[in-house]
């Protein structure tokens, strides 16, 4: 089902891509923005390109039925794909509002894990939980129609975001065990606790400590754990909740637990940040640049990448939330150029592409910049401005596929 509706998104974008007299009109009747925008993984990018054509939709159908499109040549060499909106007659758009529901509940946990504001280790797998639970009230708790997409997400959660790590920091967030005490009876998490202790404390004396006089107080909400104020912390939003505070303030009278604790919930759950930061060596030592002195090449990335990290902060901090565009248009080939997803996979790459690795890829990299689309005659034409990365992810589009 999911995978059905995404193809066919695919092939109206790829077809109004791949030529520039529908490029053009595309841009005409959206008023220059782009229905493809590329995310900072191939996941995210179904999903706000998806998002964008349901947004987009009136201004699409104007222009499929307008007179410029039966002047446009492509209109009657490629039926099929000219047609593609015809979907939204015979279902298409109803399936593409379920996808949709569907993909915002892992949107949310992907935000929570790329995001700068906070670590979030201690969020991932209770957030991830929380997403099944919306998908099934998203399909109206049919399993049918539920099982499979669960099935998909276990088995890539499976020995990746199940470690014991994820879980002694899902039960060590007071987020959740404060709000449901069946955590501490459920016994695959309470064995990747036990787990977790045995690898941080080797000696059995301090594993006894932890486990049978701190844990307890902890569980039982015995000391500082019992005030009311501590009970209170625990209801404030996830975005506003700081564990490794919470543990910092009352868990001192369980210092080898609370020192565990705050180890584990101040880690972050990707190693996104430090393949950015490759990234950004590999654009500044380049063939050109190959003789730079270790200390200037350190110097350049730091001012680089940190530079990038100011600005996206600045966007955040604008907006009141994080972002899942991503700055470089090659994340959504597969959204622009037949066969672009195929050729990433062949590359052991997610969401990403490098164009200069490889010698398997039978396509250009297809950039999202408008001299690309520009011919010789048409110089002189307005400039088009991109849809800007301040446009919402997540928020708004609820009302528009609940209508």
């Amino acid at each position: 089902m999911v995978r059905g509706v995404i193809e066919k998104a695919k092939a109206c974008t790829i077809f109004i891509y791949a030529h520039h007299k529908t490029l053009a009109l595309m841009r005409k009747y959206t008023k220059k923005r782009d229905i493809v925008r590329p995310g900072v993984t191939r996941f995210a990018t179904s999903f706000l390109s998806l998002q964008s054509l349901m947004e987009k939709k009136s201004e699409l159908r104007t222009m499929f039925a307008s007179s410029d499109w039966d002047k446009c040549k492509h209109s009657r060499i490629n039926k099929r794909e000219s047609n593609l909106f015809n979907h939204y007659e015979c279902g298409f758009l109803e399936w593409s509002r379920i996808v949709l529901k569907v993909f915002a509940p892992l949107v949310r946990v992907l935000c929570l894990v790329d995001g700068d504001k906070k670590p979030s280790m201690g969020f991932l797998y209770g957030e991830l939980l929380h997403a099944k639970e919306e998908i099934k009230g998203a399909l109206k708790n049919q399993e049918a129609l539920y099982r499979e997409v669960l099935e998909i997400i276990e088995t890539k959660a499976r020995d990746r975001l199940d470690r014991p790590l994820h879980l002694t920091a899902y039960i060590l967030n007071p987020y959740y065990s404060y709000k449901d005490e069946m955590i501490q009876s459920n016994s695959f998490v309470m064995d990747g606790l036990l787990e977790c202790v045995e690898k941080i404390f080797p000696d059995f004396d301090a594993q006894n400590v932890v486990l049978n006089d701190e844990l307890l107080k902890y569980k039982n909400k015995e000391g500082s754990f019992g005030r009311p104020a501590a009970k209170m912390g625990c209801t404030k939003t996830i975005d506003t909740f700081d564990p490794v505070g919470w543990w910092g303030t009352y868990g001192n009278g369980v210092p080898n637990l609370q020192r565990m604790a705050r180890r584990i919930l101040s880690l972050t759950s990707t190693s996104s940040r430090c393949e950015r930061n490759w990234s950004t060596f590999e654009g500044i030592q380049t063939k050109k640049r190959n003789r730079l002195d270790t200390t200037r090449l350190t110097n350049l990335v730091y001012v680089q990448f940190n530079s990038k990290m100011k600005e996206k902060r600045e966007k955040v901090m604008k907006m009141g939330r994080d972002v899942l565009l991503a700055n470089d248009a090659s994340k959504a080939q597969g959204w622009i150029v037949e066969g672009g997803d195929e050729d990433v996979e062949e590359e052991g790459m997610v969401g990403e592409m490098d164009s200069g690795r490889g010698s398997n890829m039978n396509f250009q990299v297809r950039e999202l910049h408008e001299e690309d689309f520009v011919s010789d005659e048409e110089e002189d034409e307005e400039e088009v401005e991109f849809e800007p990365d301040t446009e919402g992810v997540l928020e708004g589009f609820q009302e528009e596929i609940d209508a």
